[in-house]
């Protein structure tokens, strides 16, 4: 006797279909993920605009083009010198107080500690830029100690 012939089983055309979805929406939420840019450039004219190309140009390192966003007397003297441990890794604009000649922009600072038992450590605080309005284009004036862009200037 010969086994009679089963019938091979079709796919079940639903089930095609909800896995082929999943799979369309991991690749939408992967290149979301990858291809989201960074943060939003303010215009540079404006007080919140200067500190986030200032603060970009400290943390990157990039001395001479954050001394470029300073008045004259905040680059003769290094008040506040911030001399050891890390830069902020992040600069969270708070609000911003603009008057005529003069703005004070808050900002919330988080700094990333070692590796611990539980993974990094973060500290946040908050602090605030001064800036002046100079030859019509606003410059900080003062900065929080541990955004202070020294090198090459006299400390006090």
């Amino acid at each position: 006797m010969r086994p009679a012939k089963t019938a091979a089983r079709k796919p079940d055309r639903t089930l095609i279909a909800i896995l082929a979805v999943i799979a369309l929406l991991v690749v939408v939420a992967l290149a979301v993920v990858f291809t989201r840019g960074g943060p939003e450039t303010l215009d540079a004219s404006t007080p919140q605009g200067v500190v986030q190309r200032y603060s970009t140009a400290v943390i990157a390192g990039d001395t001479a083009t954050a001394n470029s966003y300073l008045t004259d007397t905040a680059k003769s003297v290094c008040r506040g010198y911030y001399e050891s441990g890390q830069r902020p890794v992040r600069v969270v604009l708070i609000a911003t107080t603009e008057r005529d000649d003069s703005a004070l922009v808050r900002v919330s600072l988080v700094s990333s500690g070692g590796g611990g038992p539980f993974g990094p450590s973060e500290y946040e605080m908050e602090d605030r830029f001064a800036l002046v309005k100079a030859s019509g284009s606003w410059r900080i004036e003062q900065a929080p100690y541990q955004l202070v862009s020294c090198t090459g200037l006299t400390k006090p």
